[in-house]
């Protein structure tokens, strides 16, 4: 397939809500993203990442240590999360570089259907909830930076500017 080109920060549409995904073939399209997001040496991408403005990512959070689990996520919403909260650093393709420390439930029950139109419900814990919760937020118009006060904010965005120039 082929390898897409990863929206970067600031690029207005990483700051846009998507629509539902309409479309009955979606094959080509997860299979695209997936070659991407392995290629940038990711776990999980959003369609708006790459310019695609429909609910859907495609993650798979085990490649690294080995074994391929690719999971594909059309359509998706959380219908349940944990009380229980953890921070960890997170990473974004769409804002190399940079690591920022997210508070996020530690487990999440996700409905969703998959490229073939089946419809799914499971619970997720761990990592796999955090990137969940990080695509859904791609989903939703919100990048990893608007988890912080304006303050932290402005700090980390003077922070990746000067990385990037």
């Amino acid at each position: 397939m082929s390898i897409l080109d990863i929206l970067q920060w600031p690029d207005e549409r990483l700051t846009r809500a998507c629509e539902p995904v309409t479309r009955e073939d979606m094959r080509a399209v997860v299979q695209d993203m997936f070659d991407t997001m392995y290629a940038a040496n990711g776990r999980g991408l959003a369609g708006p990442q790459v310019g695609i403005m429909e609910r859907l990512f495609v993650m798979d959070c085990t490649w690294k240590e080995g074994e391929k689990t690719p999971v594909t996520f059309i359509n998706p919403s959380i219908i349940a999360v944990e009380h229980q909260y953890v921070e960890m650093e997170e990473a974004c393709l769409s804002i190399p570089g940079l690591s920022i420390p997210i508070s996020r439930p530690v487990a999440v029950t996700v409905q969703w259907q998959s490229e073939t139109g089946e419809f799914h419900m499971n619970d997720f814990d761990g990592f796999e909830a955090r990137c969940i919760q990080h695509e859904m937020d791609h989903l939703n118009g919100r990048i990893t930076l608007d988890h912080l006060p304006a303050d932290e904010r402005a700090a980390h965005e003077a922070a990746y500017k000067g990385h990037t120039q």
